[in-house]
This record gives structure tokens, C-alpha cells and sequence, in this order.
């Protein structure tokens, strides 16, 4: 009976390995694929708020309608907005952030890329 409940045991003992594993095997596939991450993470993050500032402060939509506009695989796009300054910021949380000013005559521009 004592080699029954062992067996019924040791299928559990391989689950820490497994998932040990699998966190390794994504760190490394984010290493190795971390530019073109951080090139789509950026892209997504300025067209986000270029899009969502636009149509905030010009077409006077509220920000959670302004998502609408997103294109399909921006779901990792959150938005704030600061409403003083006119301003709506996309991040990509801990990869990019991206933000856009309204400015009267211009229409809505991304800050400096100083990068």
C-alpha cells in the first residue's frame, strides 16, 4: 500500500521542474527577440497615443471610446490621459511608453524622441 501512495505522488514532484523550465525557456526567447519587441512595443505605444490624443482632444471622444480605433493586436496598449496638459499617454507596461501633446495648430504630436 505504501508503494501505491508514492506512486500517486511522484507525477507532483515534476511540475516545479516544468514550470522552472518554462519561465527559462520564455526569459530566453524574450532575450533573443528583445529588439523586435521593443520596436513593435514602441510603434504600437506612439500610434496609440498619436490616435487616442487625436481623437480625444480634436474629435472630443472620451478615451475609452477612442480604443475603438485601435488596430487588432493592441490589447497590451493601456491609455492615460492627462487633461491639463492635453496629453495622452500609450504604454506597453515595462517594454514602451509614448506620448502625445495637443497643440493648437498643429493637432496632436509625439514628444521628442530623443532616443
Amino acid at each position: 500500500m505504501a508503494t501505491a501512495k508514492n506512486r500517486s505522488i511522484g507525477p507532483n514532484r515534476h511540475w516545479p521542474r516544468i514550470l522552472l523550465l518554462a519561465v527559462v525557456l520564455l526569459a530566453v526567447l524574450g532575450w533573443y527577440y528583445q529588439a523586435p519587441i521593443r520596436g513593435y512595443t514602441t510603434l504600437g505605444t506612439a500610434f496609440g497615443a498619436r490616435t487616442a490624443c487625436s481623437c480625444r482632444f480634436v474629435a472630443g471622444r472620451s478615451l475609452s471610446d477612442c480604443k475603438k480605433d485601435f488596430e487588432p493586436g493592441m490589447e497590451m496598449v493601456f491609455l492615460s490621459e492627462d487633461e491639463a496638459a492635453k496629453s495622452v499617454t500609450a504604454r506597453v507596461p515595462l517594454i514602451a511608453s509614448e506620448t502625445a501633446r495637443f497643440r493648437r495648430g498643429y493637432g496632436c504630436v509625439l514628444d521628442r524622441w530623443d532616443r
